[in-house]
């Protein structure tokens, strides 16, 4: 099968979507299919490659690292992706948003009559932070930025989301397609539970107290993954043995350690940076209990990972994060933003490490079904169906429901 995949991040930008994109893309052409990428030039400057099996092009792009680092668009690229069309032409063509490249790659393709797939991985939180004025009127700012991305995934013919509470906000928001729930998927080969490691000289090697309860935060350090709470919980509990470790990069780091200084945490919060991709699985493994205190989180890679390699969590009671807890099972919810919630979650954690290991064998039976081989065949799935013109809302839904599972189709038939 030949298969387009367009989107305006690709790895390595250290978000989900991202993420996503590049471990769909290697899959698909490890199963045997042909990929071609599309996103805008990291570069500024065109340029074609082919890595993993996957041929990439790179369009150039106007960088916009004022408003956000690593940001790129292409804008007025249709010529150049009709280009691209006619030369790979794609049986399907999967879309990862609705910014101005996708946005050209569907007006062409549907002037060529592509297949069109999309999946979202947008919530108007996620760029709120950078249009502080309209986003401080939320009502109208949440109304503009839906609209702007329904107007792109309505001329789709399915949509997939990475969980139910992300495919029901879609429906709620408008979308008239099909949507269907398909896990962005984790790769449970390099995210598993490594019990000989030798946690003490790891987190040494990172820089953390072995002496401490370490909760760790993997992620986009930006506004809207609300990091803050964390911080003003642990400022809350005035105890000493336990020490926050957050590992990634963004525009609130600053903010954030300016926090720090301000509630005199001093060593109790530790900011690693960008943790490699082959490091991340070690650390995971040594730390004791995973953290994502975001209120915007369509799923959530960075917990499932952690889950996967056994790790109990602590996640904010809000949109798909719930659906990664079994309260009390293996970890806790806290109310979203509510520090004195989270403080009370992180002591009855800290208090009670006998019951770590077995909250963290339930984490990894429910990491267990996210699993990229699971994805790549629900997506391949949903691909066959569109090509062979007898997809239905029914048939989808039984082809991509595993065993035991919850998953379910939301929405209409077209």
């Amino acid at each position: 099968m030949r298969i387009l995949i367009a989107g305006t991040v690709q790895y390595p930008a250290l978000n989900g979507q991202a993420v996503f994109t590049e471990n769909l893309t290697k899959g698909l052409a490890e199963r045997g299919h042909e990929v071609l990428s599309i996103f805008p030039s990291e570069k500024g400057s065109p340029y074609q490659t082919t890595m993993d099996n996957v041929h990439i092009e790179a369009i150039k792009s106007t960088n916009l690292n004022m408003l956000h680092a690593g940001s790129y668009f292409s804008l007025f690229s249709q010529k150049e992706i009709e280009r691209i069309l006619l030369n790979f032409n794609p049986e399907v063509v999967h879309i990862q948003d609705h910014f101005p490249l996708s946005r050209d790659v569907v007006q062409v393709a549907h002037r060529m009559r592509h297949r069109l797939v999309g999946t979202n991985h947008f919530m108007p939180e996620n760029l709120a932070a950078y249009v502080p004025i309209i986003s401080n009127i939320k009502p109208i700012y949440h109304r503009i930025m839906w609209s702007w991305m329904l107007e792109t995934y309505n001329q789709l013919e399915i949509v997939t989301a990475q969980s139910k509470a992300s495919a029901a906000l879609l429906r709620a928001q408008g979308l008239r397609v099909p949507v269907f729930p398909v896990s962005c998927g984790i790769n449970l080969n390099r995210f598993t539970l490594q019990p000989d490691l030798d946690r003490t000289a790891n987190l040494l090697r990172f820089g953390l107290d072995p002496a401490r309860k370490v909760f760790l935060f993997v992620g986009r350090v930006d506004k809207e993954k609300r990091l803050d709470v964390l911080l003003h919980a642990i400022n809350l509990l005035k105890r000493d043995d336990i020490q926050i470790a957050i590992a990634g990069h963004g525009a609130a780091q600053q903010r954030l350690q300016a926090l720090v200084e301000e509630l005199n945490l001093g060593e109790q919060v530790r900011f690693l940076g960008f943790v490699s991709g082959e490091d991340l699985p070690i650390l995971l493994n040594c730390v004791d209990i995973f953290s994502m205190p975001s209120e915007a989180e369509l799923l959530s890679i960075a917990s499932l990972e952690a889950m996967a390699c056994g790790r109990p969590v602590l996640l904010a009671d809000a949109v798909a994060l719930p659906e990664l807890v079994s309260d009390g099972v293996n970890g806790y919810l806290f109310r979203p933003g509510d520090a004195q919630d989270a403080a009370c979650s992180m002591a009855l954690l800290a208090d009670h490490p006998e019951r770590w290991p077995a909250m963290g064998k339930a984490s990894q039976e429910k990491a267990w079904y996210h699993g990229m081989e699971n994805t790549l065949k629900q997506y391949e799935n949903i691909y066959t169906s569109l090509l062979s013109g007898s997809y239905s809302n029914t048939s989808i839904t039984a082809m991509n429901k595993p065993r035991n599972s919850s998953a379910e189709f939301i929405g209409s038939k077209r």
